[in-house]
């Protein structure tokens, strides 16, 4: 008898949508139920809003940090399947895959101190 591969997947989806649901039905039965003028205000980065939040203008460095984290941590994921499968690819592949993934993390490097010397990361400034 031969197991479908995909049955993993569907325990993995199943255990986790049984978490979620428990997680939330143990915090609406366990969690506190106060609730007050000041906890229905909302909360950014540990100091109360003022005005509205939509209107307000915000320093260009948090999303240029933000892109920034997003592209390292994709370019990150796409070192995992390398990763695993590195000894079968060495095999077929030879040293040339070992190479490949040397100059990708070479251009990370590059793009990194690029963006360190423009002061992108440097807060002190702002």
């Amino acid at each position: 008898m031969e197991i479908n591969p995909y049955i993993s997947i569907l325990l993995l989806t199943i255990v986790s949508a049984g978490f979620l649901i428990t997680m939330l039905v143990l915090a609406s039965i366990l969690g506190p139920r106060y609730r007050t003028k000041t906890k229905q205000l909302p909360f950014e980065c540990g100091s109360v809003t003022i005005g509205d939040t939509r209107s307000q203008r915000f320093n260009v460095k948090f999303y240029l940090i933000a892109m920034i984290f997003i592209l390292f941590d994709i370019e990150v994921i796409f070192m995992y399947p390398w990763a695993i499968s590195f000894r079968n690819l060495l095999n077929q592949m030879g040293m040339l895959i070992f190479i490949e993934m040397l100059v990708f993390v070479g251009i990370l490097t590059v793009g990194l101190i690029y963006v360190w010397r423009k002061g992108i990361l440097d807060w002190s400034h702002s």
